[in-house]
């Protein structure tokens, strides 16, 4: 299976590139996603907000807007330590502080805040320019990667 991005309908903004989250991952079914990396190797996400994102209010459905910001948590933080292991989410809060609309380009913005040896806390922010519309606080821990489900042999 493809897992390149679909090119952009419309330009993206400057910096941004296809992102591509290594492996399968529910956080890919977004939709195409992009990133741009920042000088301390952190990366901004963005999507354009489509249909496939919103409500029947026809704005973004919380739950995406929620697994963009967890999404875009996990990963930063997980670069922020700069350790092999994985990040898993133990606690998520979240404000909606005002909505979004569909056509409007979404950039999730991670600050951490503590990163020690098993935990690592940050805060996001999902912005529409200068507007933001969502903000999320998170608690990860560093956990050994899954090994791999060997069959028995019969």
């Amino acid at each position: 299976m493809d897992q390149t991005p679909a090119q952009p309908a419309r330009p993206l903004p400057d910096g941004f590139r296809p992102f591509t989250h290594a492996g399968p991952s529910y956080f890919q079914t977004l939709g195409p996603l992009y990133a741009r990396e920042q000088a301390d190797g952190l990366l901004v996400l963005g999507l354009w907000l489509d249909a496939s994102h919103c409500n029947r209010l026809g704005i973004p459905h919380g739950g995406m807007m929620a697994t963009l910001a967890d999404g875009a948590l996990g990963i930063n933080l997980h670069r922020a330590r700069r350790r092999e292991t994985a990040m898993v989410t133990i606690n998520l809060s979240l404000d909606y502080l005002a909505a979004a609309q569909q056509g409007e380009w979404l950039e999730a913005h991670v600050t951490p805040r503590r990163v020690g040896r098993q935990l690592a806390f940050g805060d996001c922010v999902l912005r529409v320019g200068a507007r933001e519309v969502l903000r999320a606080t998170g608690i990860f821990s560093a956990v050994a990667r899954p090994r791999p489900v060997l069959e028995a042999d019969g």
